[in-house]
């Protein structure tokens, strides 16, 4: 990979107007390519398949390690379920997460090589994040796994960066919908893939003996680091073969400074206000769902009572709920927004939806409490992640910045994860588990209204 030679001429290219919709940059339909909006790959179907699936390994690793593996080596570390320790562990490892997603999001855009700029990175990372998983299942002391947690997401953070600007990249404005969908199903089938393997689903439920998954607790531990460790690597090769990028050694090529390289990644809200205010919409509606993610597991330990024994099944459990709720709604959206040509009134849908969830389990504490609120927080949660993409997507400033753009926007993901463990044990010192409900919901509600503040964007 190279990021500056001395030569600097422009360089244009045609969009081929056989591509899947109409073709050009990020909002423009039917514009011609310039330097600053490569043009849309005539060949999308592969696509429809590889990114879904490459983001579906990546929240994999999220939720298997965040929502089980983590929580399951605090607790072996510290004998029991430490909240301060796995606020520390979870904090380190979302600070490092802010910070390498704009970096390599931005080390991407720079790249020209026969592979294209995102290929090569997503591939690295995964090596690389798959490495650093191997370390941290040997982690012995919660400094030692915050530290690998952190490493590990800085990592593949840079896989995200990366692959999320494959959408402004190379999908045409007219299928954002769809591909908003599709890469949103990688939250629920990540975090099913997770619940099954690693935590299992009680037997009953389905009017069965035993558990469904879960393999005896084979994987809650050092072997599930290291299947989710292959399943990333695997996803990676998968894309960069089946759907190729670009060669990009045409595009035009900067001499690298350092000052511009981190003058860049600040984005001027004044001069840019639609992005300013997705951003912002974003970081509500993502701290409000993990103030209550964050503590999930310890929340039904201590305040609904489920006994040890059940624990990680139930939780599995109700994972799987969400996430088929979240898959059903964000297939049924997509599509629908692609036809009416709005995404703001599903931000605002969703939001609603949402904030009503988080109040069941405060009036009704019980697993069927619970239950209720995976099952209206899952639609919720599809609803949003089905046009997420497609806001995000219209409202960056420069396509040829998507990459750092996207990485910069990502952080209205990370920063929630950095803040949401000392928020919500802040407020189970305060209130108790029960107050996490009520303070999610208004947050949720907060950022959802403040959508609407977006011009640019229907």
């Amino acid at each position: 990979m190279t990021h500056s030679l001395p030569e600097n001429k422009p360089a244009t290219a045609t969009v081929d107007a056989a591509s899947d919709g109409a073709p050009g940059t990020p909002g423009t339909p039917g514009a011609t390519a310039t330097p600053d909006a490569p043009a849309v790959p005539s060949r999308l179907g592969p696509l429809y398949l590889t990114l879904p699936m490459a983001n579906v390994a990546l929240y994999l690793l999220w939720f298997g390690v965040g929502a089980f593996l983590l929580p399951i080596q605090v607790a072996h570390i510290t004998g029991t379920n430490d909240t301060a320790a796995l606020s520390t562990a979870s904090t380190i490892g979302a600070v490092l997460a802010t910070i390498g997603n704009p970096v390599f999001g931005q080390l991407s855009d720079r790249t020209r090589s026969r592979f294209g700029r995102r290929a090569p990175w997503i591939l690295f990372c995964a090596l690389l994040g798959a490495l650093a998983l191997v370390m941290q299942s040997q982690a012995t002391t919660i400094a030692m796994l915050g530290m690998s947690w952190g490493v590990v997401q800085f990592i593949m953070n840079g896989y995200q960066a990366a692959l999320t600007a494959a959408m402004p990249d190379r999908v045409p404005a007219s299928r954002y919908g769809t591909f908003s969908a599709l890469v949103g199903l990688g939250v629920p089938l990540g975090t099913i893939i997770a619940a099954l393997i690693i935590g299992g689903v009680p037997g009953t439920k389905f009017g069965l003996d035993g558990v469904i998954g879960g393999f005896g607790g084979r994987f809650a531990g050092e072997n599930g680091y290291y299947l989710i460790a292959a399943v990333v690597v695997v996803a990676a090769l998968v894309f960069i073969t089946v759907s190729p990028d670009q060669d990009a050694r045409a595009l035009p090529r900067e001499r690298f400074s350092l000052k511009d390289f981190l003058g860049n990644f600040w984005v001027s809200p004044k001069d840019h206000p639609d992005f300013g205010w997705a951003f912002l919409s974003r970081l509500g509606v993502m701290l409000g769902y993990f103030i209550v993610v964050t503590y999930n597991m310890y929340l039904l330990a201590e305040h609904i009572k489920v006994p040890p024994q059940d624990l990680l099944p139930t939780q599995g459990f109700l994972m799987i709920v969400n996430a088929l709720c979240t898959v059903v709604a964000s297939i049924l959206v997509g599509p629908i927004a692609d036809r009416v040509g709005r995404v703001k009134p599903f931000v605002l849908i969703s939001g609603i939806a949402a904030a009503l969830a988080l109040t069941l389990p405060m009036i009704w504490p019980t697993e069927g409490g619970m239950l209720a609120y995976n099952v209206v927080g899952g639609l919720a949660f599809g609803v949003y992640m089905a046009v997420d993409m497609a806001l995000i997507t219209r409202v960056l400033p420069r396509t040829a910045d998507a990459g750092k753009d996207m990485g910069v926007i990502n952080i209205a993901n990370a920063g929630p994860q950095i803040l949401a463990p000392s928020i919500a044990g802040w407020i189970v010192a305060a209130g108790g588990y029960e107050a996490l409900f009520p303070i999610a919901a208004i947050v949720s509600l907060i950022g959802a209204v403040g959508v609407l503040r977006v011009r640019g964007v229907r």
